[in-house]
C-alpha cells in the first residue's frame, strides 16, 4: 500500500494541527495504522496506533490527552489531530500500515510493513 502524508506546517505553541495520510486503493481497511515521529538526529518514536475498524487506539504517554488518531475507511485516510502543541512536538511525522492486530505490538517499529514519506510539523515558542 502506498501512503501519502500531508498537512504538516508551522504552528504556534498551544495551537492545533491535523495531519492526514492517504492510502489510495481498496485495502486500507485491512491494515492497522500508526503514526510515528522523528526528531533530528534521533530514532523514530511511536506516537499513536489504531486498529482496522478504528475502535481501539493507543498513544505514547507524551501525547496522550493532546493527540487523537482516527481513520475514515470510506475515504482511505488516516488522521492525527494534534492539540495543545508544544515546541518539543516539532518533528517529521510518518504514517505507517501493518498487518498486526495487537495494539501493544503496534508501538514497535517492526510492526509496520509500509511507511509514508513524512510531513514536517514545526511548533514555535
Amino acid at each position: 500500500v502506498q501512503l501519502q502524508a500531508s498537512g504538516g506546517g508551522l504552528v504556534q505553541a498551544g495551537g492545533s494541527l491535523r495531519v492526514s495520510c492517504a492510502a489510495p486503493g481498496r485495502t486500507f481497511s485491512s491494515y492497522s495504522m500508526g503514526w510515528s515521529r522523528q526528531f533530528p538526529g534521533k530514532e523514530r518514536e511511536f506516537v499513536a496506533a489504531i486498529r482496522r475498524s478504528g475502535g481501539n487506539t493507543a498513544y505514547a504517554g507524551s501525547v496522550k490527552g493532546r493527540f487523537t488518531i482516527s481513520r475514515d475507511n470510506a475515504k482511505n485516510t488516516l488522521y492525527l489531530q494534534m492539540n495543545s502543541l508544544k515546541p518539543e512536538d516539532t518533528a517529521v511525522y510518518y504514517c505507517a500500515a501493518g498487518y498486526g492486530v495487537i495494539l501493544s505490538e503496534m508501538r514497535m517499529r517492526r510492526a509496520y510493513e509500509f511507511w509514508g514519506q513524512g510531513t514536517l510539523v514545526t511548533v514555535s515558542s
